[in-house]
């Protein structure tokens, strides 16, 4: 199959009346306004500051109510069991609007970590980030760009890579250039109670070991909640994670990330069609159920492996496949807008669907399999199950792309997939962090 598959330009003149029909309809408000907020002096500024550069193992560090103006970025270096505590996501507020040198707002590195109660705003880079920790605790922590969505904001609002046993609760997560939520290369994970919207991505798991996502709200984000093994990594690959009881609703903003052109892989999530629930890209043990997936206007559910990215697909001890995956009693509703055709998979879901042109689609499998362990995908070698309610009412498509572009087919037919896996995870080390 060729590398990608270019079909705008072939539909621009059939298309263009509909999709200029179906603009975006962001509701993506501010979370808090922070503009009242007391400004608090510079020697306030500077006691928050100092806090973070001498504390101790077993310190908490306590923010005072008010408006925080900070040029510095606010470090945790290897320290143990220091717990971070604001007034309230609505009443702590640090402003890293002039932070002019670093990446990060926040950045913590340690053991038992916790922060809680206050928001973030406007770091250029990301806006809160963990690495190599193990134990660490988001609680009500509030990212944002108060611009609204930008292309220059911060990548990750929420972002704890390389760390064990993490917990994020009650958070929100909006206006980042490519995850609200993510949690990257690491283990023990749980996702739960929390906001995303108006993200490129709302929450993802990449890389990741054992981890559990559930009672949260994404909507209005690009893409609702993914789970992804990408290529190149320290950690090559992810298993187990279970998406269940979150509302997964309206994800059909618009993809304002850049792209990485001098990365060998570029930025993955360039690619998410908008209106995309959930995206499992060579995903490996995942099971999605409960969860309320509404008028997202692509997809609900994309079953994807790394050869529909176009970029390279080989990796050490990697595997570009999606498999061992268990999709069961969730709620779908269809949206009447128009299926995306900015992104080329949104293209090929929107045109090359089994049940007609501009049809939003429940579910779909981009049908890539490995051939070594079966020369027919009706064997199901990947071991996709789905085992939906009324599957008859739902709009499910298998593409077959093997062709190349010139000769996509597709099936409604999900029969060799209607069976059932067993999906283990285990977070109850973790559950009262």
């Amino acid at each position: 199959m060729k590398k990608k598959i270019h079909l705008l330009p072939l539909l621009f003149i059939f298309w263009t009346g509909m999709f200029l029909s179906s603009c975006n309809d962001s509701n993506t408000e501010m979370t808090f306004d922070s503009s009242k907020l007391t400004r608090l002096s510079q020697d306030d500024v500077d006691k928050v500051v100092e806090a973070f550069m001498l504390a101790q193992d077993g310190d908490v560090i306590e923010i005072p109510a008010g408006f925080y103006k900070l040029k510095t970025q606010l470090i945790l270096d290897n320290k143990n069991n220091v717990t971070i505590k604001g007034a309230g996501m609505a009443e702590t507020i640090l402003s890293f609007r002039e932070l002019r040198s670093g990446g990060e707002g926040v950045k913590l590195v340690g053991n038992n970590i916790k922060i809680e109660d206050l928001s973030i705003e406007d770091a250029p880079g990301d806006g809160i980030k963990s690495q190599h920790s193990d134990g660490i605790t988001f609680r009500r922590i509030n990212v944002t760009w108060t611009n609204g969505d930008k292309s220059k904001n911060g990548t990750y609002a929420i972002y704890p890579v390389q760390c064990k046993n993490v917990m994020i609760d009650e958070c929100i997560a909006s206006h980042s250039k490519d995850a609200g939520i993510y949690v990257g290369q690491s283990e023990n994970i749980i996702v739960k109670n929390s906001l995303a919207f108006g993200n490129v991505a709302g929450i993802e798991i990449e890389n990741s070991d054992n981890a559990e996502v559930f009672g949260n709200t994404a909507r209005d984000n690009s893409g609702g909640i993914l789970v992804f093994n990408l290529p190149g990594l320290p950690k090559a690959e992810g298993r187990g994670t279970k998406i269940y009881d979150n509302d997964i609703i309206s994800n059909n903003h618009v993809n304002f990330a850049t792209p990485l052109s001098n990365e060998p892989n570029g930025n993955t999530v360039t690619m998410i069609p908008p209106g995309s629930g959930v995206i499992l890209l060579a995903a490996k043990d995942v099971e999605v159920y409960n969860n309320r997936i509404h008028k997202n206007k692509t997809v609900g559910i994309a079953i994807a492996n790394y050869q529909i990215t176009g970029f390279p697909a080989e990796a050490p001890n990697w595997s570009p496949y999606t498999s061992n995956i268990y999709i069961h009693d969730n709620d779908y509703q269809r949206t009447m807008k128009i299926p995306d055709l900015s992104k080329e998979f949104g293209q090929l879901i929107s045109v090359y669907n089994a049940h007609g042109k501009g049809k939003t689609q429940d579910i779909v499998f981009d049908g890539f399999w490995d051939k070594s362990l079966s020369n027919d995908i009706n064997s199901n070698p990947m071991n996709i199950c789905i085992q939906e309610s009324d599957m008859d009412k739902l709009h499910f498509t298998l593409f077959d792309l093997w062709d190349g572009e010139d000769n996509i087919k597709s099936t409604k037919n999900y029969s060799p997939f209607d069976c059932q896996t067993e999906i283990k995870t285990d977070v109850s080390a973790i559950a009262e962090l």
